[in-house]
C-alpha cells in the first residue's frame, strides 16, 4: 500500500508515524512545501523572546531521522500543486529545483493545516511587518530584532499567538502596542474573565487597544506607521499580524471535495473526505463541537494529533472514530495562566442553551501553606439537566491541572453536581482538602437544591436603589473603606447575627463580601432568620476587576511610539 501525506507538522507527521508503527511494509512518502517536518508551532513566539535559545530545539524530528526511525521518505520543500483523483495521483513542484512531477498514491492524506489570515489593508505587504506561523517567519523575526535596532512593535490580533507575541516581544525590551478589534482578548473566555487577563497585560507595559481596527500601514521616515481607525495613527519599528488563520484548502477546493464553513474540507468520524480514499486531518478540517453538536473549527495541536492517528487506524484496517472536540486550551500570560474547556456564555447563547454558572475564587493549594495564590474559576452548566458545558480559569499555580479535571468530567459526560464526588489528590503544597473543583461541585449542588441564590456582575447597575432591595456588604469594615458599591451598607458578617434588627424584613437582600464565601455565609444566616437573600458571585475582587477593566477599556487611547 502506498500513502501519500500532503503537510507535515502535528497532522502529517503523526499520521506517517501511525501507519509504520501499524503496518511495516507500507510505503510513505511525506510532501512538505517548507524546510521542517516537524516542528513546534507553539514554541516559536518563545523562540522570539529567547526563552527557548537554541533553534534546534524548535525541530521535533528532521527529514534524516524520520527516514532513519520510521522509514518514511519526507521530500521538504515540496509544494503539491494539484491532486489528480481519476488518476489517484498529485502533482508536485520541486521548490529548489522547480522539477515538477507527479506522484501516485492508493490512499492520501491531507494535513495542508491552515494559513495565517492577512487582512486586506493598505502597506500589510511591507517588509516591516510579518506573520508568525512556521519556523522560516519565525526566523524572519528574529533576523529582523538581530540587525535593527527594535525600540517599538505593534501587534494586531489578541487571539493566543497575538498574546504570546506581545509578552515575548516586551521581555526583549521592546515597547508593544497589542490591537485587537473585538472589545477583548483570547475569545475563548467569557469578557468577565478576560478583565484578569488584560490587568496583567497593562500591568507588564502593553499598550492594550481594544475594540480597535487597523485600516492602513504606511513607511516613513524609516518607521512604520500604523493607522487605527478613529484614533491617532502609531509610528513603531515593526508590526506582527496575529488576526488569526483559515484552513488552507485550495487543494481540496480544487480536486472538488466537498466543503464545510470558511471552506475546511467536510470529513465524516473516520477523517475521510468526500472522496473514496483521500482522508484529512488538523486545522484544515471541519469537525463537531463535542460540547454543541454544532460545525466547528479548532486550531490547536490536540485535536490534529488525534485526528492524524484515526486517519492511519482507518488506512490500516483498525476502525477508529474522531468524536470532536471542546477546544480545551491553557495560555501562559506573563505571571499569570489562564485555561478553557468547553463552551462560553456567548457559545451557550449562540447555540440556545438555557445555562446556569457559578464563580469562584479558590486557592491554589492549602491557605495554612506558604505561596499559595488565588485563583478565578467560573463554571457554566445546562439550567435543567446540570449538563456541565464549560469552564474557564484565570490564575497562578494548579490551574492547568483543574482545567483538566474540568475537560475530562465534561467528557465523561457528568452531572455537574458529580464535580463534588470526584476523589481528588490532597497534600498542603498542592490543593486543599476540599479541591477547587470540587468547591465548584459543592456550589452548583447548592444551587441546584436552592441553598444557594446568586446575583452577577452584569446584575450590579440595574439593582433598584430604591430602599426596595437592602444591599449589603458583609467584609470587614476595613475592607468596605477601601472600595465598596454604591448604596451599599457595609454589616460584617461576623457581627450580623446581632445586627439583624437594622435590615428590613420583606425586602430580598443582595449581598457581597471580597470573594464569595462570607457573604454566602451571610446569606444563609439572613435565609435561616426569615429573608431572601442572594449571593454575588466571584465577590468584590471580581466586581472591580471587571469593572477596572470596562473603565480602563472605554478612557484607552493610543500613547505614540515615535523614538
Amino acid at each position: 500500500m502506498k500513502i501519500v501525506i500532503i503537510g507535515g507538522v502535528a497532522g502529517g507527521a503523526t499520521a506517517a508515524a501511525r501507519i509504520r508503527r501499524l503496518d511495516e511494509k507500507a510505503e510513505i512518502t511525506v510532501f512538505e512545501r517548507s524546510g521542517y517536518i516537524s516542528y513546534a508551532n507553539c514554541g516559536l513566539p518563545y523562540y522570539v523572546g529567547d526563552v527557548i535559545t537554541d533553534k534546534n530545539e524548535l525541530t521535533l524530528q528532521s527529514p534524516g531521522g524520520f527516514k532513519r526511525r520510521f522509514n518514511v521518505d519526507v521530500k521538504i520543500h515540496h509544494e503539491v500543486t494539484a491532486i489528480n483523483k481519476e488518476r489517484k495521483t498529485v502533482s508536485v513542484k520541486n521548490l529548489e529545483s522547480g522539477e515538477t512531477f507527479e506522484e501516485s498514491y492508493d490512499k492520501l492524506i491531507l494535513a495542508t493545516g491552515a494559513k495565517p489570515f492577512v487582512p486586506d489593508i493598505p502597506g500589510a505587504y511591507s517588509e516591516k511587518i510579518f506573520s508568525i506561523r512556521t519556523v522560516e517567519d519565525t526566523f524572519e523575526i528574529k533576523k529582523y530584532l538581530q540587525k535593527k535596532l527594535t525600540k517599538s512593535a505593534v501587534v494586531v490580533g489578541g487571539g493566543f499567538v497575538g498574546v504570546e507575541m506581545a509578552e515575548n516581544l516586551s521581555a526583549l525590551g521592546i515597547k508593544v502596542t497589542l490591537v485587537e478589534s473585538a472589545k477583548q482578548l483570547l475569545s475563548p473566555f467569557d469578557s468577565d474573565m478576560a478583565a484578569f487577563i488584560h490587568a496583567e497585560v497593562r500591568r507588564h507595559g502593553i499598550n492594550l487597544l481594544l475594540g480597535k481596527t487597523v485600516s492602513a500601514f504606511a513607511e516613513k521616515d524609516g518607521m512604520l506607521e500604523v493607522a487605527i481607525e478613529g484614533e491617532k495613527t502609531l509610528r513603531t519599528d515593526m508590526a506582527v499580524m496575529a488576526v488569526g488563520v483559515k484552513p488552507e484548502t485550495d487543494l481540496a477546493e480544487k480536486a472538488g471535495l466537498s466543503l464545510g464553513i470558511r471552506k475546511s474540507i467536510a470529513v465524516n468520524e473516520r477523517m475521510e473526505t468526500s472522496e473514496k480514499d483521500i482522508y484529512a486531518v488538523g486545522d484544515a478540517v471541519q469537525i463537531k463541537n463535542s460540547v454543541t453538536g454544532e460545525d466547528a473549527l479548532i486550531f490547536l495541536a490536540g485535536p490534529a494529533n488525534k485526528q492524524a492517528r484515526i486517519a492511519a487506524d482507518n488506512i490500516c484496517g483498525i476502525e477508529s472514530r474522531y468524536k470532536g472536540a471542546q477546544g480545551s486550551s491553557v495560555v501562559k500570560v506573563f505571571d499569570i495562566t489562564a485555561a478553557s474547556t468547553g463552551i462560553n456564555e456567548s457559545a451557550a447563547k449562540k447555540a440556545g442553551i438555557d445555562f446556569e454558572k457559578v464563580i469562584l475564587s479558590p486557592m491554589s493549594h492549602a491557605g495554612y501553606y506558604p505561596g499559595g495564590k488565588v485563583m478565578t474559576i467560573k463554571v457554566l452548566f445546562e439550567k435543567e439537566t446540570f449538563r456541565l458545558l464549560g469552564a474557564q480559569i484565570v490564575g497562578y499555580d494548579g490551574v492547568d491541572k483543574r482545567i483538566d479535571v474540568f475537560a475530562t468530567a465534561i467528557k465523561a459526560g457528568l452531572d455537574a453536581r458529580e464535580l463534588k464526588d470526584i476523589d481528588l489528590s490532597y497534600a498542603p503544597p498542592y490543593s486543599s482538602a476540599k479541591d477547587p473543583v470540587n468547591m465548584a461541585g459543592f456550589m452548583i449542588d447548592n444551587v441546584s437544591n436552592g441553598t444557594l441564590k446568586q446575583w452577577f456582575v452584569e446584575d450590579a447597575q440595574n439593582l433598584p436603589r430604591d430602599k426596595s432591595v437592602t444591599l449589603l456588604d458583609t467584609r470587614t469594615e476595613g475592607e468596605y473603606k477601601r472600595g465598596h458599591i454604591e448604596d451599599f451598607i457595609n454589616i460584617p458578617v461576623d457581627s450580623l447575627r446581632s445586627r439583624l434588627d437594622e435590615i428590613e424584613k420583606g425586602k430580598p437582600v443582595y449581598v457581597i463580601c471580597q470573594s464569595g464565601l462570607r457573604s454566602y455565609i451571610a446569606s444563609r444566616i439572613l435565609e435561616g432568620n426569615g429573608f431572601e437573600a442572594y449571593n454575588f458571585a466571584g465577590g468584590f475582587r471580581f466586581y472591580d476587576a471587571v469593572m477596572n477593566d470596562k473603565a480602563l477599556s472605554e478612557s484607552q487611547f493610543p500613547c505614540g511610539m515615535d523614538k
